[in-house]
Formats: structure tokens, C-alpha cells, sequence
């Protein structure tokens, strides 16, 4: 498993050159100057060329992008062209809130979500069954900016139950956890459905059953568990996902993580920070990808990373 780990990593290498190769490229066609947007118009040409100078964008796009690489490897990621604070430390310290909901999201995703494909399932054909698939439809379909602001207005504003903006206690994480995690949650449904139902029409299933064992026994100790693995790797794809909607959740409901951080960077043209943000967000998930590649033999015993065909 060590050597599977190691050769990952490595091939993680040129990936994550090409994300930030196609970032800075992408920075530097775009229309739009950081300095111009810094200065609003008040200054002379002067002293533009002093502060183009002075953050380094006088110089040619190739050494620009040399220079970030190399910084990188030294774990600095510059500094942000408007508050002139370094980037890396502030990733950190936004990454601990983006966390926080991510990991709220992703516990209602799989709970939610798994539990509804277990139901949906086991009552295959029924009336539960096409209630949880309707259900997940809506739940894929259903813009999170939507989502957001109707639970805002109902258990925020309606009933008074949580608060609708803030980052300073558990209380303010669970309408955007909600939100952002249902929209996962019924994609979740949809696999785990699915899975179970092939698991469960399944010799060795029937066999249990006809032995006696309790039906929920059978459904949870054996199905569940052979049912996993697309499950596991869909919520490894997700993590991306839940990265990027965080962005929007973090907007609507006031949260200062790494998705209102990256927007405004944007809406700046403040390079450094976009172009750690998206070297950061890629590790995260080459990570996480990773983490879930490993997880398959925790689950299924027959897989190993060790054999010379890994």
C-alpha cells in the first residue's frame, strides 16, 4: 500500500503544475487589471508603473509563473496585492470555517443520503420508493442559492430557531450544512439505491435470509457493506464539489471561509490569492481522492494495493 500511496503522490505532481499553469494563464488573458482595480483610476501612469513594479507584473508571464512555482515548493504563496497580508496563513485560518461546513455538509449527505438508498431499496416499488427518488430529484435540481434562502426565511426569519449569517457558534452552521448538504445527499441516494438493489438480488443474500438471520441483520452486516464501494467513491468525487458550493453557501449566509475569500479575490483580480486557492483546493482533493482510493480496502478485504498489477 506504501508503494501505491507513494506513485499517486507522484503522479500527483504534474497535475497539480497543469491546474496552476492553466490558472495563471487564464489570469493573465482574462480582461481586467488588478493594479487598475487597486488604483480606481486616481493615479498617473507613473504611478501605475511603480505598483506594477513593485508586485511584480512588469515582468514576463513565464517568469512570473517560475517564480510562484518555486515559492510554492517553499511553502510561500506570496502575498495578496490588496492587503499585502501572506496568502498561505490566511488559506489556513479560512480553511478551519470552510472545514467546519464541508464536514457538517458531508455528515448530512451520508447520513441523509444513505439511509433514504437503504429505504428506497428495501421497499423497492413502493410508495417509499418513488417518494425518495422524487425527493432526490428535487434535491439535484434545486439551486443551493434557492435552498439557502428559503430555509434562511423559514427556520431563520419564520420561526426564529437558528440564526441566518455568522460564523460563531454550531448554530450557525446548520442551515448552510443543510443546504449544501442535501443537494449531495439525494445524488447519494440515487447510488446507494441502486448499489443495494443489486447487492440484495445477490445468491449469498437469499441464502442468509432462508438461514434465518434477521432481515436488517442481513441488510446492514452483509448488503450495506458489499453496497459501499460506489457509494465511497462518489462521496470522494463530491469533495470537490462540496468545495466549490461552499463558495456559494458562504456568500448567502455571511460565512468568511475560503469560498467568500476566493469570490472576492476574483472580483479583485488579486492573483496570489487565486492562485493559492486553487493550488490549495487542488491538494485537498487529490488528497481526499486519495484517502478514498485506500478506503476500498478497509472495505473489501479482496482489494489490495500491493499485488505488482496495482
Amino acid at each position: 500500500m506504501w508503494r501505491y500511496t507513494s506513485r499517486r503522490l507522484v503522479m500527483a505532481v504534474p497535475v497539480l503544475l497543469g491546474v496552476t499553469f492553466v490558472t495563471f494563464v487564464l489570469l493573465n488573458i482574462v480582461p481586467g487589471d488588478p493594479v487598475a482595480i487597486m488604483l480606481e483610476k486616481r493615479a498617473d501612469q507613473a504611478v501605475v508603473d511603480n505598483v506594477r513594479r513593485q508586485l511584480g507584473l512588469d515582468k514576463p508571464w513565464f517568469v512570473q509563473y517560475w517564480s510562484f512555482v518555486v515559492n510554492a515548493l517553499k511553502g510561500d504563496l506570496g502575498r495578496s496585492f490588496f492587503t499585502r497580508v501572506q496568502v498561505l496563513p490566511e488559506l489556513l485560518s479560512k480553511f478551519r470555517i470552510t472545514l467546519k461546513l464541508a464536514a457538517s455538509a458531508y455528515a448530512v449527505a451520508i447520513v441523509v443520503g444513505v439511509s433514504a438508498g437503504i429505504a428506497a431499496a428495501v421497499h423497492h416499488n413502493t410508495t417509499m420508493d418513488s417518494a425518495t427518488m422524487v425527493g432526490a430529484m428535487i434535491g439535484i435540481c434545486a439551486p443551493l442559492f434557492w435552498t439557502a434562502i428559503l430555509l434562511q426565511i423559514f427556520f431563520g426569519l419564520h420561526l426564529g430557531w437558528l440564526p441566518i449569517s455568522g460564523h460563531e457558534s454550531w448554530r450557525n452552521f446548520v442551515l448552510p450544512a443543510v443546504a449544501l448538504g442535501t443537494r449531495f445527499a439525494a445524488s447519494i441516494a440515487r447510488i446507494t439505491r441502486t448499489s443495494m438493489l443489486e447487492v440484495i438480488r445477490q445468491d449469498y443474500i437469499r441464502t442468509a435470509l432462508s438461514k434465518g438471520l434477521s432481515r436488517r441483520i442481513v441488510i446492514y452486516k452483509h448488503a450495506l457493506r458489499n453496497a459501499l464501494i460506489p457509494v465511497v467513491t462518489l462521496t470522494g468525487m463530491q469533495v470537490g464539489g462540496l468545495m466549490g458550493g461552499s463558495m456559494l453557501a458562504e456568500t448567502v449566509f455571511a460565512i468568511p471561509g475560503l469560498g467568500r475569500y476566493y469570490v472576492e479575490a476574483l472580483y479583485q483580480r488579486d492573483f496570489p490569492v487565486v492562485q493559492g486557492m486553487v493550488l490549495f483546493t487542488a491538494v485537498v482533493f487529490v488528497l481526499a481522492n486519495l484517502i478514498v482510493d485506500l478506503s476500498y480496502a478497509f472495505i473489501d478485504p479482496r482489494i489490495r494495493y500491493d499485488s505488482e498489477g496495482d
